[in-house]
């Protein structure tokens, strides 16, 4: 234990529980005089979380490598479960109901990918056709139920995912340039695929005016409580777009807009500091890890962490259109914050075996 507690990354811990405090207290202001329930409720999720944090300290990378093509297999079954039997709200049928608890099987998918990728590109670098086309296709299969869902947003993370993996492993920039060409010239096929509300997401973004009291409120509302916060913002429980519940979704996908009004920009910049941190010592666990394999999850998980805190912010701001994306470790969410933590002590436990030099890896280890 005592060789444990020297070999954890305290920074990367420091800055976790600071964003853990930051988070309650901001999801409690995004609550206040409403269904405080879901405060109590982030807590157990936090506590839960958290739990599974210090479990997977412990866990050696090896048996996780070992585990990752079952844990893709079961994510894929959970997939296929949901538009038999999945729980349908707000219009997307997304979750699945356990009884005790509803768990989004797509949340489960994108951590077990990123370990069947590192799995894979352990080895291997990401050139020629069967290195690449293989990956290509662990990643539509799930791709392809999540999108139908629907849920565009998790689409996105997983192929961003993906594709940094892919840059990590080694793929050749023309054929990253060619995939970016390709895939802007098939934005007029995915236009004539998206959802009726997808469309009106995106044309919301070029103009939010066109439809104020419609598509465009969300962004519009969000815009007015970001500005109003200033620079030292309206002070905690004061914020008049969240008490007033001007912010649609303010305790999931707009809760940044409620920090902003309520701490001002000192918030952000904290926030965004707090990100900063917790990014960069993944990165450098990842520049330090022992193996690919642990080097390829880190990446991953710092790539998602990123995606998802750009977007959340792009989205409340009205850079990017509205997907859905929760705020890592502040919106509300037990499925969302319990994998990230869960992720997170996977990169942990790359740190304490980086540190204590545990040579885990057989001769020929596909995960050497």
């Amino acid at each position: 234990m005592k060789r444990v507690l020297l070999s954890l990354d305290w920074i990367l811990l420091a800055s976790l529980l600071s964003l853990a405090a930051l988070g309650l207290c901001v999801l409690y202001a995004a609550v206040y005089q409403g269904d405080m329930g879901l405060w109590h409720k982030q807590s157990m999720f936090w506590t839960a979380g958290m739990t599974g944090f210090l479990v997977l300290c412990f866990v050696p990378l090896r048996i996780l490598g070992l585990v990752s093509w079952p844990m893709y297999a079961v994510g894929l079954l959970l997939l296929m479960l949901v538009p038999l039997i999945g729980d349908i709200h707000m219009g997307a049928r997304r979750w699945l109901d356990l009884g005790f608890a509803n768990i989004q099987p797509s949340e489960i998918m994108k951590w077990a990918m990123m370990f069947v990728l590192a799995s894979w590109f352990a080895t291997r670098e990401a050139r020629g056709l069967i290195n690449i086309a293989i990956p290509l296709l662990l990643v539509a299969a799930p791709a392809a139920l999540i999108v139908t869902q629907p849920d565009l947003g998790t689409t996105l993370v997983l192929l961003f995912a993906m594709v940094a993996l892919m840059i990590a492993a080694g793929l050749p920039w023309r054929l990253f340039g060619a995939a970016v060409a390709l895939g802007i010239a098939s934005l007029p096929v995915l236009w004539h695929f998206m959802h009726g509300y997808q469309k009106q997401r995106v044309l919301t973004l070029l103009d939010p005016q066109s439809d104020p009291l419609g598509a465009g409120y969300h962004v519009i509302q969000s815009s007015i409580a970001i500005g109003s916060g200033g620079l030292l913002g309206k002070g905690f429980l004061q914020g008049t777009q969240a008490r007033l519940h001007f912010l649609p979704e303010q305790h999931t996908d707009f809760i940044f807009s409620v920090l902003a009004e309520e701490g001002g920009m000192i918030a952000v910049i904290l926030l965004l500091g707090l990100y900063a941190v917790l990014i960069s010592r993944i990165l450098l666990i990842a520049q330090r890890a022992h193996s690919r394999f642990a080097s390829m999850l880190c990446i991953g998980i710092a790539a998602i962490f990123t995606l998802y805190i750009t977007v959340n912010i792009g989205m409340v701001s009205g850079v990017f259109p509205v997907v859905g994306l929760p705020l890592p470790f502040i919106s509300y969410g037990g499925s969302a914050l319990v994998t990230m933590l869960a992720a997170l002590g996977i990169v942990m436990r790359v740190a304490i075996e980086s540190h204590e030099r545990i040579p885990w890896q057989r001769p020929g280890s596909p995960l050497a």
